[in-house]
C-alpha cells in the first residue's frame, strides 16, 4: 500500500473529516517515527494549502503546478491525492485548527520545530507560483507562523526569502542587521547554511520532493551574503 493509500484510508477512518487525521497519525504510525513525519508533515501541506487556496478565494494553474513540484506523486495516486485536497476545502474546520492540530504532531526542544518552517516554505512557495503574493496569502501565512509559535522576526526572514529578489532585504533573509559587524553576519550565514542544507530535510523526514524548496531557499541565503558582503567591500 503506498503512503496516499495510507493516508486516504486514514482520512476514511476518521469520517472523511481530515482535521481529525492527525490524532489517527499520531497513534497508527507511533511505532515508525521516519513514516509518521512524512504523513504528518503531507498531510499539513495538503491541508493547509487547500485552506489558503479556500482563504484566497482562486485557484490559479501556477499554484496546482507548484502543489506538484512538492508533491511528485504516482500519476496512479492523483485521485487520492485530489481527494484529500477536496476534503480539506470543504471540511468545516478552519485553516487555524489545522495549523493547531499540526503544531501539536511537532515535538523539540528547540525554540521551534524546523518541520513547521519547512511547512511555510512550502506554503510560499505554492502562493508566490503566480507571480505575486497577495496580501490575503501574506494575512494566512503569517497566522499560520504564529500558532506554529514564530514570533514576527522570524516570518520577515521568511518572508524576505520570497519576495522578488530586486525587493529582497538581505539583512532580513538572514536575520541580522545592518549595524552588525560583518564577522557576526558570517557566522550568522553559516549557521543558516547548516540549517538548511537539504541533508537536514532528509534527516527531519521531509519528503524528497520539497528539497527543490530547500535549494531554493539556500539561493536566497546564499544571494544575501553576496549583496551584503559586496556592499561591506565597497564602503
Amino acid at each position: 500500500m503506498s503512503l496516499w493509500d495510507r493516508i486516504l484510508s486514514i482520512v476514511t477512518a476518521a469520517g472523511n473529516a481530515l482535521a481529525g487525521v492527525v490524532e489517527a497519525v499520531r497513534t497508527l504510525f507511533e511505532g515508525d517515527p521516519e513514516t509518521r513525519r512524512k504523513v504528518a508533515f503531507s498531510v499539513a501541506m495538503i491541508a493547509l494549502s487547500a485552506k489558503m487556496a479556500k482563504a484566497d478565494g482562486v485557484v490559479t494553474e501556477a499554484e496546482v503546478s507548484a502543489f506538484r513540484d512538492i508533491f511528485k506523486f504516482p500519476n496512479d495516486q492523483a485521485q487520492n491525492v485530489a481527494r484529500l485536497y477536496n476534503l480539506a476545502r470543504q471540511d468545516v474546520a478552519g485553516y487555524e485548527a489545522y495549523a493547531e492540530k499540526m503544531a501539536s504532531l511537532c515535538v523539540s526542544c528547540e525554540q521551534h520545530c524546523p518541520v513547521l518552517e519547512d511547512i511555510i516554505d512550502g506554503l510560499f512557495h505554492i502562493a508566490k507560483s503566480d507571480g505575486a503574493l497577495h496580501e490575503k496569502e501574506i494575512v494566512f501565512l503569517r497566522r499560520v507562523g504564529e500558532i506554529f509559535g514564530m514570533d514576527e522576526e522570524q516570518f520577515q526572514e521568511i518572508l524576505a526569502r520570497h519576495v522578488h529578489p530586486s525587493g529582497a532585504n538581505p539583512y532580513e533573509v538572514l536575520g541580522v542587521s545592518p549595524k552588525d559587524d560583518f564577522s557576526i553576519i558570517r557566522t550568522r550565514y553559516r549557521v543558516l547554511v547548516s540549517e538548511n542544507h537539504p541533508d537536514m530535510l532528509v534527516a527531519r523526514g521531509v519528503p524528497e520532493e520539497l528539497h527543490a524548496i530547500a535549494n531554493d531557499r539556500m539561493a536566497a541565503l546564499n544571494a544575501a551574503y553576496e549583496a551584503i558582503e559586496k556592499e561591506r567591500r565597497a564602503a
